[in-house]
């Protein structure tokens, strides 16, 4: 794949892995479009670097979907590549959450839905454009979840199986479909949780080898072993990863 001359969308880049990936992009002669929730953030991003477009919205809400769609549809009709990083991760118990059901429904709809109906909503344009991808951030957590974060595991496990469906319903057609698969990288959403985390910017450059190499799956860090372990020993694997790293 090409990695200059572009039009990215990435949602959730006001921070974190979204971030680390849109300033890179920027760097290698890409047009980027970030998302976010927190208008601030991103206008403070856009100063710093005037050349990212921004786009403040919650995808979990219809209306910012839409808007999301005509908004790309009528200042960016070049877009080729799309990638779903924004997701929200709750750290809680079914017995004893007091809101359950709201947690349930935001991590369901930000992590799985929204992605989803993103990527269907603007595959006619991908479809238009060459050299034209989806990339999904998933998690290694699909590969033996931990159990203080069963929706959140759920739902990576979901978009791994979609990344998967989706590459094989679109082998015929000029797009593809890329899956990072992290370990445990240092943003705020890890904040206070966790050990022998990776950078954002490792995640980026490795990444950015397989993307170049057109590697549809980027096991990054330790997921590499992960996967290993659980090939072989799949109760060792999931008994390291229960109460998480």
């Amino acid at each position: 794949m090409n990695t200059s001359g572009n039009t990215i969308l990435i949602t959730g880049g006001s921070s974190g892995i979204g971030l680390a990936l849109a300033t890179r992009f920027l760097t290698l002669n890409n047009k980027v479009i970030i998302t976010g929730r927190n208008q601030e953030k991103l206008e403070e991003i856009q100063a710093t670097y005037p050349d990212i477009d921004i786009f403040v919205g919650d995808l979990t809400d219809k209306r910012s979907l839409d808007d999301l769609v005509l908004f790309i549809e009528q200042q960016h009709p070049d877009l080729n590549v799309l990638v779903n990083n924004a997701a929200v991760q709750y750290n809680y118990h079914f017995i004893d959450e007091p809101n359950l059901t709201y947690k349930i429904d935001y991590e369901v709809s930000a992590n799985l839905t929204a992605p989803l109906q993103l990527t269907g909503l603007l595959l006619p344009l991908l479809l238009k454009n060459p050299n034209s991808a989806v990339i999904n951030v998933s998690s290694g957590l699909f590969i033996s979840p931990k159990k203080s974060a069963s929706v959140y595991c759920a739902t990576k496990a979901a978009l791994h199986s979609f990344s998967k469906t989706l590459r094989y319903q679109l082998e015929e057609t000029s797009i593809k479909v890329f899956e990072i698969i992290p370990a445990l990288i240092d943003t705020p959403m890890t904040a206070g949780r966790g050990k022998s985390k990776i950078t954002a910017k490792e995640l980026t450059d490795e990444f950015l080898r397989n993307f170049k190499a057109g590697k549809f799956e980027s096991y990054i860090g330790k997921t590499k072993w992960l996967r290993r372990i659980h090939r072989f020993l799949p109760k060792l694997a999931d008994n390291i990863m229960k109460n998480g790293l």
